[in-house]
Order: structure tokens, then C-alpha cells, then sequence
């Protein structure tokens, strides 16, 4: 069964959070003269002189509105980034605790694991990128805090077996976080709404890749209460700068033209796989439920490198198990899209 305060280090349960100046006062007011702030104001037009919400309850409030969750479920982060480096600060003991992860998959779970030390455990996905459960079960210990899925999965594109995610939440008495950071581009629904159902489940999502608000550095976790109480307690007191929730709340009213800018870069994913299958160099295109597709192709790395010559950057993975010989390749625009199939037809002339 799953109980938190069992997976919470001792430290973490003592933890008296640093408590600001607006943690601690609640409401309207003229004059504030509490938090050392230069009352003068910014040599900007608008002034950020002052402290930003600490809680960002107003950007939840407009997400509770889109994703359906109450405010008490969400955990807004400087990025997913600091959500995965909470989660291990909060729930494993340096030296001691491990977590699983199933490679080929997003690279910060691990390198936020050494920073944190904290031994990584690898279940490698099966050839046809799904998750080996066998292997995974054996690699658990009384020691294993966390496992991290990604679905859709970075580098794959692929999305897990929902079943066999469900057989994990089902058996693993600790937390199951996965990581939809690309779910806005999937056929398949997201976790978010299975909360209710295991105590154990924390479903991350970002602003970064459908809502092109990467620059922002806005992630989110969904979870129990509990759960996103202690992820307040750790994280900083100002961890999104009022900028960036200003910008959010504008960006949250336009959820129609995002669905739009959806729609149209699926369309373009498609559009490109079919014009990619056609072109010699390419060995296999693999299928994506994200923005950006896995291609093994003749010569990757010679690929790569006449790619940067003509101005295109893609991402060489040609050295991460699973994905040796591919390159992965992001859907731009149209034109984008024009210019790199261009460019590959030519290493074939």
C-alpha cells in the first residue's frame, strides 16, 4: 500500500518551510512595507518591484478551468525541471534510496538523480520501446522511491501501454511519476484524470512544448494534496517570477488557437513521415505521438553534420541505446519542414 510518510526522508518531515513575507500576510492593501522591497518601483514601464505569488493561485485557477483539477492538486515549477529535483529531495535519502528509470528516456531524471545521489536503476524498454515489466519488477527493492515513465516518450515519440502502466501503479507501493510533457500530441488521454484512483500517481505536464512557453520555464505536477504540500514546502518561495505568470495567464485564454497550432503541427508530422519514407537514407521511421519523430537513417552522425552546414539543427541520438543510427528531428513549419526534406534528398543525389 501506499503511505507517503513512509517514502518521505526525516529530514523533509521536520522541515519548517521558509515562510515569506507573502506567505504570511493574505489579502488587499494599500501600503506594503513588509518584505524589503524598494517601494520606489523598476526602470521599467511596468514596475516588478514587488514579490510575485508565491502559490501562482491565479494561474491555477485558470488551469483548474482546463485541466479539471482542483487548485490543491498542482504544483507549478520553474520548469519540469524542478519538479523532478524536488520530488527527489523530498523522497530519498542520499546514499541510501533508488529510483528506476526506463531508458532510452528524458536524460534529467538521471542527471538529477546523481546531483541528488541517489542510485538510478534501468529497466530498458523492449525493442518496440514498451515498457519490460519483468525486468522492472526484479530491479525493486525496499529501498526504490520513485519510477519515472515518460509517455510520450523523449526520445522515442512513442506513448507506454496503458495497461502496463496500470500494472505498475497497481504493484509499486512508491511513486509513479509519469511525465506527459508531450501529451497535448497524442491520440491517447492523459493520467491527470486517473488521480483520484492511485494515491500513488504524479502526472507531470509542461507549458513548453504545445503552449510555446519554453522560454517561460513553467512546468506542472498533478498529484494528491499531500503530495503537493510537501512539493510547497521545499521548493523556493519564489520560484516563478511574476513575468511569467502574467504571461501565462494571457496565454491560458487562448486555448483555441493553441488546439489549432496542435492540429496543424500533427498534420505537419505527418506530412513529413510520409515524405521521409520515400527518401533512400532513411532505414525507419518510428511511430510518434509527440512533436518530433525518430528516424533511423544510413549515416546519422554524417547526416547530422551536413544538416548543420545548411543551417539545420536536429538532435543526434545516435549514441542512446535503443536509438543507435537516429537522429531525432522536431516538427517545424511548413517551410521549415520544406527545407529539411530538401536538404535530405540531397545527400542522395
Amino acid at each position: 500500500m501506499f503511505d507517503l510518510n513512509n517514502l518521505l526522508r526525516e529530514n523533509i518531515k521536520k522541515l519548517v518551510p521558509y515562510s515569506s513575507a507573502r506567505d504570511e500576510f493574505k489579502g488587499e492593501a494599500k501600503i506594503f512595507l513588509d518584505a524589503n522591497e524598494n517601494s520606489y518601483g523598476s526602470p521599467l514601464i511596468k514596475w516588478y518591484n514587488r514579490y510575485p505569488d508565491p502559490l501562482q493561485i491565479k494561474v491555477k485557477e485558470k488551469l483548474q478551468q482546463i485541466k479539471g483539477l482542483p487548485v490543491e492538486n498542482m504544483f507549478i515549477g520553474n520548469g519540469s525541471d524542478e519538479c523532478i529535483d524536488i520530488l527527489y529531495r523530498a523522497l530519498c535519502n542520499p546514499g541510501k534510496d533508488n529510483v528506476i528509470i526506463c531508458p532510452p528516456t528524458y536524460g534529467m531524471y538521471e542527471v538529477s538523480a546523481n546531483i541528488n545521489d541517489v542510485e538510478v536503476r534501468k529497466a530498458r524498454l523492449l525493442d518496440n520501446f514498451q515498457l519490460d515489466l519483468v525486468h522492472l519488477e526484479t530491479l525493486v527493492d525496499a529501498n526504490t522511491k520513485i519510477i519515472w515513465l515518460c509517455s510520450p516518450n523523449n526520445p522515442t515519440g512513442n506513448s507506454l501501454d496503458r495497461e502496463d502502466v496500470e500494472i505498475v501503479l497497481n504493484n509499486f507501493p512508491g511513486l509513479v511519476v509519469i511525465d506527459e510533457a508531450y501529451i497535448n500530441f497524442s491520440r491517447y488521454r492523459s493520467f491527470v484524470q486517473e488521480l483520484s484512483e492511485y494515491p500513488n500517481l504524479l502526472v507531470m505536464q509542461t507549458l513548453s512544448k504545445a503552449w510555446g512557453l519554453a522560454a517561460l520555464r513553467v512546468g506542472m505536477a498533478f498529484a494528491s494534496q499531500e503530495i503537493i504540500e510537501v512539493m510547497n514546502k521545499i521548493k523556493p518561495p519564489y520560484n516563478i517570477n511574476q513575468a511569467s505568470q502574467e504571461l501565462v495567464l494571457k496565454a491560458l485564454d487562448e486555448v483555441e488557437q493553441v488546439n489549432e497550432m496542435i492540429r496543424t503541427i500533427v498534420q505537419q508530422r505527418e506530412a513529413v513521415v510520409a515524405k521521409l519514407g520515400q527518401l533512400p537514407i532513411v532505414q525507419k521511421i518510428y511511430p510518434s505521438d509527440a512533436n518530433f519523430i525518430l528516424v533511423k537513417v544510413n549515416d546519422a552522425k554524417g547526416t547530422y553534420n551536413f544538416l548543420l552546414e545548411e543551417g539545420i539543427v536536429v538532435r543526434d541520438r545516435s549514441k542512446v541505446e535503443l536509438c543507435e543510427g537516429c537522429l531525432r528531428i522536431t516538427i517545424g513549419t511548413e517551410e521549415e519542414n520544406a527545407a529539411l526534406l530538401e536538404r535530405l534528398r540531397e545527400i542522395n543525389n
